[in-house]
């Protein structure tokens, strides 16, 4: 059914559990700063509202939280390169160690040796960032190039499912550009642009294996993250109680912003760690097919911007080039 192991999964996280408690205290953060400015900005319109009648006072409630909720939302989004240089990268700095047998520290030290790997490997968070959105370009490519490639397959009924699990992976592609920087981190890559461009080629040529395992843990990360959002709907409705005004649509968005960081707090990294295993497993001793990289070369033009990018590297840091990864 699928090439992943849920309880290995469970057991590696387990074992990082520094970053699931850091994971956890971030995105509640990030969750609990929605609450609290949407909550103030409610206020503040409810406060101007008192100026009008009850039709301009419910008004300007909405409009404040309206206001609160973007003011937080604009103020994560300069902060998302620092959260996946610092969350999400290290935490998958200290999986790769522990999946190939290695020793990692515990507690605090564990967040300190992951930092340093991860700068090791990608010197700043700009260069990291900038590599994990060509990464997810690429990737919506890829599956463009899959489902052409199965229009001339005569097998009936395929087209279909590749749009099915297309729809899934679209979804998906945040969980895989993950898997793709661990690969960066496994081979312990001097150029971390190539080493990006290496793993992009292994994954397209082994879509079959991955593009299954990434649907099944799609169906699995927002089963469960729907399951959440139902438990979150009675304490999101208690806290739309406590705004000034009320805000009937408030219960269904605090619900979906509780359920999201549980979603990215221990859902995620369970997903992350399954796709890991099945890519490391699959791609174990192969090489990056040509035909393939010149299939991505065809039809993705940020692939061609990774390998620019990772000439460039190359002639700047004296680092080896082509696709070649050192361990």
């Amino acid at each position: 059914m699928w090439d992943f192991s849920i309880s290995q999964a469970l057991g590696l996280m387990g074992k990082t559990l520094p970053f699931i408690v850091l994971r956890i205290i971030v995105y509640a953060g990030i969750a609990i700063a929605y609450v609290l400015v949407t909550g103030v900005g409610a206020g503040v319109g409810w406060g101007v509202g008192a100026f009008g009648d009850e039709e301009f006072r419910a008004g300007s409630t909405v409009w404040g939280g309206v206001i609160g909720f973007g003011l937080t939302a604009g103020v994560l989004y300069f902060m998302r390169e620092y959260i996946l240089y610092i969350v999400k990268a290290g935490h998958i700095a200290v999986l790769v160690k522990l999946m190939d047998g290695e020793l990692v520290p515990e507690g605090q030290n564990q967040i300190n040796f992951a930092t340093a790997v991860v700068k090791e490997r990608f010197a700043e968070a700009n260069v990291l960032f900038a590599i994990d959105q060509l990464i997810k370009g690429v990737l919506a490519a890829i599956l463009g190039l899959i489902q052409g490639i199965a229009s001339f397959l005569p097998i009936p009924g395929l087209q279909g499912m590749v749009q099915l699990v297309k729809g899934f992976l679209r979804i998906a592609i945040g969980l895989v550009d993950e898997v793709i920087l661990a690969h960066a981190i496994r081979t312990r890559a001097a150029n971390p642009w190539a080493s990006a461009q290496e793993a992009l080629v292994l994954y397209a040529q082994n879509y079959p294996t991955m593009l299954k395992n990434a649907a099944w843990l799609t169906i699995i990360t927002y089963g469960l993250s729907f399951v959440v959002f139902l438990f979150m709907l009675a304490p999101a409705a208690f806290v739309v109680w406590l705004i000034p005004g009320g805000w009937s649509a408030g219960g269904f968005v605090f619900a979906l912003i509780f359920a999201w960081a549980v979603k990215a707090a221990l859902i995620e990294p369970f997903a992350i760690t399954c796709m890991m295993q099945v890519f490391f497993r699959t791609t174990a001793g192969q090489a990056p097919d040509p035909e393939w990289e010149s299939r991505i070369s065809g039809v993705s033009r940020k692939f061609n911007e990774l390998k620019e990018r990772a000439v460039q590297w190359m002639g700047g840091r004296g680092a080896q080039g082509g696709m070649g990864t050192s361990r």
